[in-house]
């Protein structure tokens, strides 16, 4: 299998798994001109080095270096596969906020060529439900205890929770997931043969038997700083929303959180204790508004929205009956007496509701056990469609 892998492969595979090492990402030029001329083409021009400057610019250093064949064997040696977008289980939908950022000239943000998968899990399909869980590599127990807690109640749920592998928040998070039988991915920043962190191996093998390690890098690339940088557009633009848990005024988590909001991702902080300078990073994205503050999987669950729809109730979270009346129905609502019937005209002016929609929308509240009728006018109802008790 594993030799016959370079040798079976698709051109479109070979020229991307040889694109992969001919730049070091993100390689803006280079994914642009792949789209305008195909893999094939790009990979062919790449070799000659007919290309625009800013693509020679990208690929200079190692357009000689074709190892694609290799690389296909060396993945299948690992049980790792090259997804690429002409694949079925390519997150199409997900990476497009990195294409539409990079169209801004939002820095750093270019979409992957290809990825390297290893485990289980359908790339496509783990990022339908993805919740990104990311923090300080020397975390406290508190930071700990909160990522596992979070990342357990979310993967119970059924979400997919992706972090970056590293120690501490995110080992705590990938290990939470775990415990609950859920799905969980990691994203590397490295190639996913490196065995890096040494003391995350095995924590990876689980991992990639209960959902998946991914990485842009090809077999045997080494860890370096700016690639779990680079690594971290990938996790949040693969995810609904970040959480951050514990983070320095400047750490890669912060880095997450930034990157997430440019790509119109939602941000998550857990607040700490408010002299832990482990905690900083989150307090500031609070208080600037860059984050929303959670304390709960329900809260997050509230914040990202569909995704964790059975979360609010496990958690608890009381569903009102006027949650679902829209802006101007809630103000009719408002507007009617709990004490005694009011005209449709004197609920319009109390509302600031035109008339004629205040008559459209009083027999739907009346449906909906929101409001009665009588004969001198409307009245609120309580929400359990019982005439509201006043005061005392």
């Amino acid at each position: 299998m594993n030799a016959e892998a370079g040798a079976a492969a698709s051109p479109e595979r070979l020229a991307r798994a040889y694109l992969l090492r001919a730049a070091e990402p993100p390689a803006p030029a280079l994914v642009r001109f792949v789209a305008e001329h195909g893999p094939v083409d790009a990979a062919a021009r790449v070799r000659r080095g007919d290309t625009p400057p800013p693509v020679t610019s990208e690929t200079a250093a190692r357009r000689e270096l074709d190892l694609a064949r290799r690389d296909l064997a060396a993945g299948a040696e690992q049980g790792a596969r090259l997804v690429t977008p002409e694949d079925d289980d390519w997150p199409a939908w997900p990476l497009l906020t990195l294409d539409v950022a990079s169209g801004r000239g939002v820095r750093g943000t270019a979409p992957p060529l290809a990825l390297w998968v290893r485990g289980t899990a359908s790339l496509d399909t783990a990022v339908e439900h993805a919740v990104a869980i990311v923090g300080a590599r020397a975390a406290t127990d508190y930071g700990e205890h909160t990522a596992a807690e979070f990342a357990h109640g979310l993967a119970e749920s059924g979400a997919v929770v992706f972090s970056g592998a590293a120690y501490g928040i995110d080992g705590a998070a990938h290990r939470g997931a775990l415990a609950s039988r859920g799905t969980t991915v990691a994203v590397l920043g490295c190639g996913l043969d490196v065995g890096y962190p040494a003391g995350h191996v095995g924590l990876l093998n689980r991992v990639a038997r209960q959902g998946a390690v991914v990485s842009e890098y090809p077999p045997g690339t080494p860890p370096a700083r700016h690639r779990f940088l680079v690594r971290n557009r990938l996790i949040a633009a693969l995810t609904a929303g970040t959480v951050v848990v514990e983070a320095g005024r400047r750490s890669g988590a912060r880095n997450t959180a930034t990157t997430a909001g440019a790509l119109g991702k939602v941000v998550m902080a857990v607040p700490g204790p408010v002299g832990s300078a482990l905690s900083v990073g989150c307090h500031e994205l609070i208080r600037d508004a860059r984050a929303t503050l959670v304390a709960s999987v329900p809260d997050v669950a509230e914040s990202v929205g569909p995704l964790g729809n059975g979360l609010a109730a496990r958690g608890g979270t009381v569903r009102r009956a006027t949650d679902g009346l829209d802006p101007e129905s809630l103000r009719v609502y408002e507007a009617l007496d709990t004490r005694g019937a009011r005209t449709p005209e004197v609920v319009a002016t109390e509302a600031g509701v035109e008339l004629s929609r205040v008559r459209a929308v009083l027999p739907a509240l009346e449906l909906d056990g929101l409001a009665r009728r009588s004969d001198s006018g409307w009245c609120r109802t309580g929400e359990d469609g019982r005439a509201a008790a006043g005061p005392g």
